[in-house]
């Protein structure tokens, strides 16, 4: 009887099993279709699925919405076309079961007459979503993210394999562009500036640990590398223009993902039906703490995150669209001191207890109102937070008292309004134009153990201040070929009153259907971290004083010009030279210290400064791109580039950026795994860096011993340089479908082959020896998600 109820039991589920495998996968691919300058819905568009029989088109109702409905799952292309305006080509889509695949798609107006040459792009999958921006811009999408070798859905790691971007150290994502400090990078979301959004992160930085974004809330986004375009302020060497999908809106979706990097539950769906209102959250929570909490060792520190992101999409039918959307982060890591001596000797590292926190918070309310006159104004009232701090104290030899020598609370706020306007003249012009009032608040404590053994106060300050940026923009299509940008931004501090108007301008010209010329320059402008502001340096007769109160904003004009071949449909070819003149860059008042804030990567320089440097970036970048066409992409960016800086002794010196080349090949390659379904793709995919050594200031090892200290070679400043940095980071992904549900399972091996890349090096004390570190050794990152 048992024997017969196995039997029964097993046919059932090899019926199902069955019957699962026979039916043909679909999902639904829908979306929206506007226009890209004004935003308006446009009826009627013709959206056409590619390569397939029979024919299968539909159109876009009178709110641009469409629909099409049981398309099989893999790779889709579609054409978007409406009649006075430019096709649009989507290729290579990639369609699950697990959820449906949502688009809006911008059209841009054609001013072609009947009797002009007609010039068609067609490799331009990396066309900046913001039209303002001519130069040095391009769009990334989510998937990229995604699928590169160890970008582990980070932006700023992904963008790494883009020309002029270099990864300033294996132990975080802070990158350097253009040989400018990782500080210089600007972070916005859905058009407002946000703080610095990863895990792990210090002040005065741009980079964390571990980015605090998630995939799942992402949307193709732009990153710019320089002459950025007018409405983008504060910011010396890039800008992430991050956007955020909008959750389903006609069901319900979510995603469970478990990995090296966190736990992920996401969940998305309508509030009601009818109803085009969506909400989209994401929480992820660490993977570190919950194998800690089992008793597994993961080292001598103890290290906790988690984080939490969302995006709620509201549309009213005649009041606009309303939005909250925003994200948090928490992260702290910690050591506790050894109750030996002997391993005090082998590492000081033993002897001290330590703590080190980061959390980050943005909550933003957007409205969107569409007008009448082919215009829409968008504002948004943002909230955000930072608390950074650590202390660090010494276990004396009695295991029982601690000395402590460092101490840091840093607790920053900002209050952001912001307004943009832009209208479609016609199909020859567009204005943008807004403003960007921010008031920032401040609650910065740093004490550090001096020479004397006291532990000394160098900021205390308690307070709030202003700032407020302004600009306009009008882009103008002379005629297919032509087209310019022109524009200007203001940028005011209130805390000093000190101010910086940038013009700006950019050109765009198309020889042919298959050769581009680009040129831009603009001037820009960033504040000082605001720690550097209220330092208090040490006096010779012990009085406190703030000399860097009233330090102005460092500025740098940047100038570029850029070719770009069509090789096909599907591949390009694109050149990049530039110049980039710093100034008013603060500087060590003293003119036997050559510290220059362009070397700052984190923190507060609490000594006197001047605005006096200066600093100058120039270079070539060469960039071959195969987007994913029959399986295959590929990215091989290549950079030369000096990056210089002038200290207080009127010397020029190497910046600490100045690896002086980069070489990234960036492939991957699918399979769709032998079967009727087709419902398994195999994913290779790898990342090959070759960098120029990082650079140090050598040590002098005379001094160092003297002080028992590391002392180092001031008037060498940045001349020592670390042998060729080179990495290969590889990925393999399995990707599954069934009905209703999508399962990946990746495997990411960081520096697969384990190699030991030069970091600096440093002066152990008690061996009295000079020691070099490395940067990270060979990293596995397995994660497993499902889609449903």
């Amino acid at each position: 009887m048992k024997a017969l109820k196995i039997c029964l039991l097993s046919s059932v589920l090899l019926f199902i099993s069955l019957k699962t495998q026979a039916q043909q996968l679909t999902q639904t691919l829908r979306g929206s279709v506007v226009d890209k300058a004004s935003q308006t819905p446009i009826p009627g568009a013709i959206i056409q699925i590619l390569n397939v029989s029979p024919l299968n088109a539909t159109s876009s109702d009178a709110n641009g919405n469409f629909q099409v409905k049981n398309l099989e799952v893999g790779k889709q292309s579609i054409k978007v076309s409406y009649l006075g305006y430019k096709d649009v080509y989507l290729q290579n889509l990639s369609l699950n079961s697990g959820k449906e695949l949502v688009l809006t798609i911008q059209m841009e107006e054609d001013i072609t007459n009947m009797e002009e040459v007609e010039v068609v792009a067609k490799a331009d999958k990396n066309k900046p979503l913001n039209e303002m921006s001519t130069v040095s811009t391009r769009a990334f999408s989510v998937e990229e993210t995604q699928k590169f070798a160890a970008a582990v859905n980070d932006p700023a790691r992904m963008a790494t394999s883009f020309a002029g971007v270099v990864q300033a150290g294996d132990g975080n994502n802070h990158i350097s562009i253009r040989g400018n400090s990782p500080n210089g990078l600007l972070w916005r979301m859905e058009g407002v500036e946000i703080p610095n959004p990863n895990h792990f992160s210090n002040v005065g930085t741009s980079g964390g640990g571990i980015s605090i974004l998630s995939a799942q809330l992402l949307n193709n986004s732009d990153f710019s590398t320089g002459a950025f375009a007018s409405e983008y302020g504060n910011a010396l060497s890039g800008v992430f223009d991050l956007k955020l999908r909008k959750g389903n809106n006609q069901k319900r979706e979510y995603t469970l993902q478990a990995g090296f990097l966190g736990l992920d539950v996401a969940a998305e769906g309508p509030f009601k039906k009818g109803y085009e209102g969506s909400y989209l959250v994401n929480y992820r929570y660490s993977t570190l703490s919950i194998l800690g909490k089992l008793g597994v060792p993961l080292g001598d520190a103890i290290t906790n995150f988690q984080d939490l992101s969302f995006n709620v999409f509201l549309p009213t039918k005649k009041a606009g669209s309303f939005g909250l959307f925003g994200f948090g982060g928490l992260s702290y890591q910690s050591t506790q001191a050894k109750q030996d001596s002997l391993l005090w000797k082998e590492d000081g590292f033993y002897r001290y207890n330590s703590k080190f926190f980061s959390n980050t918070g943005m909550v933003g309310a957007s409205h969107t109102l569409l007008l009448k006159n082919q215009s829409y104004l968008k504002t948004i009232l943002a909230v955000s937070g930072t608390q950074n701090g650590y202390y660090q104290e010494k276990m004396q030899a009695d295991y029982l008292t601690f000395i402590k020598d460092y101490d840091q609370s840093y607790t920053q706020s900002k209050i952001t309004l912001s307004s943009t306007y832009t209208q479609k003249l016609n199909s020859r012009n567009n204005l943008r134009s807004g403003f960007i009032v921010n008031q920032l608040g401040y609650n910065l404590n740093e004490k550090q153990l001096n020479d004397s053994s006291i532990l000394e106060e160098k900021i205390n300050v308690d307070g709030t201040t202003q700032s407020a940026q302004v600009f306009f923009q009008w882009q103008h299509q002379l005629n297919q070929r032509l087209s310019t940008n022109l524009g200007m931004h203001y940028f005011h501090v209130f805390l000093n009153n000190s101010w910086s108007a940038e013009p700006r301008a950019a050109l765009k010209y198309n020889l042919n259907e298959k050769n581009t010329l680009t040129a831009g320059y603009g001037l820009h402008s960033q504040i000082q971290p605001l720690g550097v502001y209220f330092a208090q340096p040490t006096q010779t007769d012990g009085a406190y004083t703030t000399p860097n109160k009233n330090l102005g904003l460092t500025k740098a004009h940047h100038l570029v010009l850029g070719y770009d071949y069509i090789l096909n449909s599907y591949s390009h070819i694109k050149l990049e030279g530039y110049y980039q003149h710093l100034f008013d860059v603060p500087i060590s008042t003293d003119k036997e210290n050559t510290y220059s804030i362009l070397n700052s990567t984190d923190g507060y320089y609490t000594e006197a400064l001047v605005n006096n440097g200066l600093g100058k970036n120039y270079g070539l970048e060469l960039t071959y791109e195969r987007f994913l066409h029959n399986n295959l992409y590929y990215l091989l960016s290549g950079s030369l580039y000096e990056s210089k800086y002038r200290a207080s002794n009127l010397q020029w010196y190497n910046t600490q950026f100045n690896t002086n080349y980069a070489l990234t090949l960036t492939l991957g390659k699918e399979w769709a795994l032998a079967n009727k379904q087709k419902n398994r793709v195999l994913g290779f995919n790898i990342k090959s860096v070759l960098v120029g050594g990082f650079r140090y200031t050598p040590i002098d090892l005379q001094a160092s011993l003297a002080s028992g200290e590391t002392e180092v070679i001031a008037d060498q400043a940045f001349e020592g340089k670390c042998p060729d940095y080179y990495r290969l980071d590889l990925k393999v992904s399995l990707k599954r479908n069934y009905n209703k549900l999508t399962t990946t399972l990746a495997l990411d091996l960081q520096n697969s082959t384990n190699r030991k890349n030069t970091g600096g090096q440093y002066f152990d004390a008690t061996t009295g020896e000079i020691k070099y570190w490395y940067q990270a050794p060979l990293i596995p990152v397995l994660s497993y998600k499902l889609e449903f």
